[in-house]
């Protein structure tokens, strides 16, 4: 290091003893050419057979996997980027050159000074971008490395990857931000002061956003439900489109987007029907009371499975139910697997068509409502007339009304 000091420092002597134009002007051509000849032809070619050799030879493995990397943040290759550094150092140690050799470097130091821009502060602000350029690229690296995690696993949800790579952003984005703080020389303790007052006013004029959040940090660890999911929540029904810390999406069927606080979902009774892969549905059905219940379940059940929207298993099942006013109800209960809201009505409806045509073709009357009408008997009871079909009521004379 010394050695090269006292060569340039000669160098410099050199150049600073040229004391005619012409000589200046010559000394400045041949920098200028020799610059050029460097950047243009001398440069790209090293840069390039170093490259190749590195490749082939150094670089496997890991290191030839953070080269590629680091590649992707650049805007070209790392032989690119090298040469271009390269060129940007020659051309900074042409201008260097060429000041000497024109007497000029003390007023651009006199200027520099004169326009507040020290030494220490260009190269605070200079190792504040690299360190900006760093804390980006770890944590998109850390985004990617979650996202990988998620994909390999399934005990990780969308709404916990989420949750878990927005926190370790905001943890890395501080991190940074500390240490760019102790880069300029800024007082930390004054500012925690601050921070926690600013944060005791904002957490009491917040408190249901507070809430909110408190609540999605239980739901990304309870897991009552996941994106895709058809639930119920307080009487609001529909499929979840997004869960963030905040707030819970959900899709209802009307194609209306329901947004619900966390803070209101957790308190609130969770109906998840896709939660075990499989759903169970009823229909009732009415039977004439002059027909048979069990001929009735056979019946039905041999048109239910030929619904193809119902499950195998578990297998359906039917229950006479209640004595209705018209008619014996019978239940029919039924299963679909991977329920959503389609699936259910085609079941539904399949099941009411085929039921229907299965009793109509064994002659199972399905009755309409009725209603049978009688009188007490010390009042003669209702009669009812053959020609105009009217109810008449005896009085107690034996005359008609």
């Amino acid at each position: 290091m010394a050695s090269v000091g006292s060569t340039l420092s000669r160098f410099g002597e050199f150049l600073s003893n040229l004391s005619t134009v012409e000589w200046r002007l010559a000394v400045s051509t041949g920098v200028v050419v020799l610059a050029l000849l460097l950047s243009a032809v001398i440069v790209p070619f090293v840069v390039r057979q170093l490259r190749r050799i590195v490749r082939r030879r150094l670089l496997g493995g890991w290191l030839a996997d953070t080269v590629d990397v680091v590649e992707e943040y650049l805007p070209m290759t790392t032989g690119q980027f090298a040469v271009q550094a390269v060129q940007f150092a020659v051309v900074v140690l042409e201008m260097f050159a060429l000041l000497i050799i024109w007497d000029l470097l003390t007023p651009v130091e006199s200027l520099i000074e004169a326009s507040g821009l020290s030494t220490e502060f260009v190269v605070r602000l200079a190792l504040t971008g690299v360190l900006a350029g760093v804390i980006y690229v770890v944590a998109d690296q850390y985004k990617r490395t979650i996202a990988r995690i998620g994909n390999r696993t399934s005990w990780m949800t969308d709404h916990q990857q989420e949750i878990v790579v927005r926190l370790g952003q905001i943890v890395i984005l501080l991190f940074g931000a500390l240490l760019a703080l102790g880069l300029w020389g800024i007082n930390l303790q004054g500012l925690l002061v601050g921070a926690g007052f600013l944060g005791i006013v904002v957490g009491l004029a917040a408190r249901q956003t507070l809430g909110s959040l408190i609540a999605g940090f239980v739901l990304m660890f309870s897991r009552p439900f996941t994106i895709g999911d058809w639930v119920e929540i307080g009487g609001k029904e529909g499929v979840v489109s997004d869960i963030t810390i905040i707030n819970t999406r959900l899709e209802n069927f009307d194609g209306e987007v329901v947004v619900i606080p966390n803070d209101k979902v957790s308190n609130e009774a969770i109906v998840n029907r896709s939660k075990r892969g499989v759903l169970r549905l009823k229909v009732d059905v009415g039977i004439d009371y002059d027909s048979d219940p069990e001929r009735a379940k056979a019946v039905a059940l041999e048109a239910i499975k030929e619904v193809d929207s119902v499950a195998d298993g578990p297998p359906p099942q039917i229950v006479p139910k209640a004595f209705g006013d018209s008619a014996v109800v019978l239940e029919v209960r039924f299963w679909i697997d991977h329920p959503t809201p389609p699936r259910k009505w085609n079941a539904v409806s399949g099941v009411v068509t085929g039921v229907k045509e299965a009793f109509e073709r064994e002659g199972i009357k399905i009755p309409f409502p009725q209603r049978e009408l009688s009188g007490r008997a010390e009042t003669g009871g209702c009669q009812v007339t053959e020609t105009t079909g009217e109810t008449v009521t005896p009085r107690s004379d034996g005359s008609d009304t």
